[in-house]
């Protein structure tokens, strides 16, 4: 028999049993919580054409897509990424929309890369987006929501890592540096590469003290004291905007009552070109990379004909799963299954019993009795 019949492609598994009903629990209660804060389900298709996707919107890498041509020879690709496609369905069918729109989604995404690392190439992401509000309140409702969505799976140890795109846009143009080397430079600090960019930056030719400046966002992390310590490496408007913004940001987020939930890491930026101001990253103990991402992009929505502001998120479902399982978090309610053995005699009886139950929400599974 060919093995490839029962084996799955690398990147890619099956989910069943308990663990699959655990999924199911997560995504019901992060929903719940999604729909407190008045957001609306949207679906959006698995796979759209090729420029949804394309270096110009500044998502995912052209050669980590899945690339595909349907028989008009139009190049589609499976999603890799929600945003572009939620922003495109926006633009189309809330062009003429002037109050804000609350969406919320579940799905899969899919990314094919070859630097796995134990990761999936096939990943179940939740989220929401808040198009149409560039106000400080709208991130801190993005932000509080994650931290409720978070606790109310029982995690209890996390911290979400707030920055900001425009801190390190403003240092750019203070030193001077080309879009060229801004775009390099930007993709070394999102991998936290410090040694690949400031060798990157000398054999550019950069002063020593220009590279100081930009090195320095690598330290820039911590408390809402850092703040300050980021306000001194500048003198750009820019940038000490995006600072006052983060202090804006960090008072309301008190009024949730989520601070102790919150730092802030000014060198944090993201493989995404299309994030404009606020970026944040969600983590926990027990997986190696961050649970939640997300940021304002509000230039997305024009690239498809909408001028709008917008803050989204995204929560890694099967990362959430990986964390809870290693903190030993498990869900108050088991998947527990009555079951009921019936012979040809019993039969009807034993239908009549499982159907009262049933109907009074009880999970029931009905079972010939084996001949021994």
């Amino acid at each position: 028999m060919n093995q490839n019949l029962i084996h799955t492609p690398v990147g890619v598994r099956d989910i069943y049993g308990q663990e699959n009903y655990k999924k199911h629990r997560m995504e019901e209660k992060i929903h719940s919580i999604l729909m407190r804060y008045g957001y609306e389900d949207i679906q959006t298709p698995a796979f759209e054409f090729f420029e949804v996707f394309s270096r110009d919107i500044g998502t995912t890498n052209e050669r980590e897509l899945y690339k595909f041509f349907d028989k008009e020879g139009n190049t589609l690709v499976l999603r890799p990424d929600f945003t572009p496609s939620i922003a495109r369905c926006a633009a189309k069918y809330f062009s003429e929309e002037k109050n804000p729109i609350r969406f919320s989604y579940l799905g899969n995404t899919y990314t094919n890369t070859n630097e796995l690392q134990g990761k999936l190439k096939e990943m179940t992401e939740m989220g929401a987006e808040l198009i149409g509000d560039d106000s400080v309140e709208a991130d801190a409702e993005i932000i509080a929501m994650v931290v409720d969505s978070l606790l109310t799976c029982g995690l209890e140890q996390f911290q979400i890592s707030v920055g900001d795109v425009e801190y390190f846009k403003g240092l750019c143009q203070e030193v001077g540096l080309s879009e060229e080397t801004e775009r390099d430079l930007r993709d070394y600090i999102s991998i936290k590469n410090m040694f690949g960019a400031q060798e990157y930056l000398l054999n550019k030719g950069l002063e020593q003290e220009k590279v100081d400046k930009l090195i320095k966002m690598f330290d820039l992390f911590g408390g809402k004291e850092i703040l300050s310590d980021a306000a001194e490496n500048v003198v750009n408007a820019r940038s000490l905007d995006a600072i006052g913004h983060l202090q804006n940001l960090y008072e309301k987020l008190c009024l949730y009552g989520v601070e102790k939930y919150i730092s802030f890491d000014l060198g944090m930026l993201s493989k995404y070109h299309y994030y404009t101001g606020v970026i944040f990253k969600g983590y926990t103990y027990g997986v190696g990379d961050a649970i939640v991402k997300g940021g304002r992009y509000d230039n997305l929505l024009e690239k498809f004909g909408k001028k709008s502001a917008a803050i989204g998120y995204v929560i890694l479902i099967d990362e959430m799963l990986n964390a809870m399982q290693r903190q030993k978090i498990s869900f108050d309610e088991k998947n527990e299954i009555e079951t009921i053995e019936y012979t040809d005699a019993t039969y009807e009886q034993c239908l009549k019993t499982a159907m009262a139950k049933r109907a009074a929400g009880q999970k029931v599974k009905l079972c010939r009795k084996c001949e021994e």
